[in-house]
């Protein structure tokens, strides 16, 4: 159970928001497989609350065979219906026509980079930004790193991915620490980074 009395960021207030505010958003991802499903659920949730999205990752993860781009790179006119008729899921059309793509476009950048981590993390210069908000007006919707990486994966194919929306997955991420200077997960990240630079 979590505590309720922690000063968390206003946002994360009742679950599943709350677990994801603790134990994931704004922590370092450097895992391929995470960073292309987060890119995918932040796409879906393109007007839409991140909320609704929380609530049903888990159908996303058994409907996307666990967001293996291999798998999802090869899916077929039937699998598409099927995600149609998936209640569990945003079932958008083109939100499922753009995982499919992007599988492929996700494919094809490990192939050429190898890491799809390196790639990302080098529009923030491979270490996180660590910023210093105390209101929650104050967090930007995008920033000059999210135009520069939502400009370079449209260029290679990718969809749903301008650049509020490569801000939210910067955010998910840790590429910035956009916790509140207020909340408890602000320093402890910061603490962490740290920690991690001095070794």
């Amino acid at each position: 159970m979590h505590d309720r009395q922690v000063p968390r960021c206003p946002w994360a207030t009742t679950e599943p928001a709350i677990a994801y505010h603790d134990q994931e958003w704004g922590v370092p991802v450097h895992d391929d497989r995470v960073l292309f499903e987060f890119l995918i659920l932040e796409g879906a949730q393109a007007g839409l609350s991140w909320m609704t999205i929380l609530k049903k990752r888990e159908n996303y993860r058994k409907a996307f065979d666990g967001f293996r781009p291999e798998k999802i790179a090869s899916y077929s006119a039937g699998d598409v219906k099927r995600l149609l008729a998936d209640a569990g899921i945003v079932r958008n059309q083109l939100k499922i026509a753009a995982t499919i793509q992007n599988a492929k476009a996700f494919l094809a950048v490990q192939e050429e980079l190898e890491s799809f981590d390196a790639y990302l993390w080098s529009f923030v210069g491979g270490k996180p930004i660590q910023n210093h908000w105390r209101r929650m007006a104050d967090v930007p919707a995008r920033t000059s790193e999210s135009d520069a990486m939502s400009r370079d994966l449209l260029r290679r194919g990718f969809k749903f991915a301008g650049s509020t929306i490569c801000y939210a997955l910067m955010q998910a991420t840790g590429m910035v620490n956009d916790h509140l200077v207020s909340c408890q997960r602000h320093a402890e990240l910061g603490a962490a980074l740290r920690h991690n630079l001095s070794r």
